[in-house]
């Protein structure tokens, strides 16, 4: 019987902590993606599900380079 409600308890923590580093991955990609010129700010912006407020393409490269920014751990890299 304890070894079931253990199994239950490590079966139940672990969905979470698989769904958080496949989201991190899936933004850190998307993120490298667009430093490298493989997708565009607009791709990018539905990619990360970001809201665009303005529609001018430099806004929202600066939204996307302010999101992407954090998430790189060298501040001297710049989108």
């Amino acid at each position: 019987m304890k070894f079931l409600v253990i199994s239950f308890f490590l079966i139940s923590f672990a969905s979470p902590t698989y769904a958080v580093t496949t989201k991190m991955f899936k933004v850190l990609d998307t993120c490298a993606r667009y430093r490298l010129n493989e997708i565009n700010s607009n791709e990018a912006m539905d990619k990360l599900k970001l809201k665009p407020q303005k529609t001018s393409q430099v806004e929202l490269k600066k939204i996307v380079s302010k999101y992407c920014s954090v998430f790189t751990p060298n501040e001297k890299i710049e989108f």
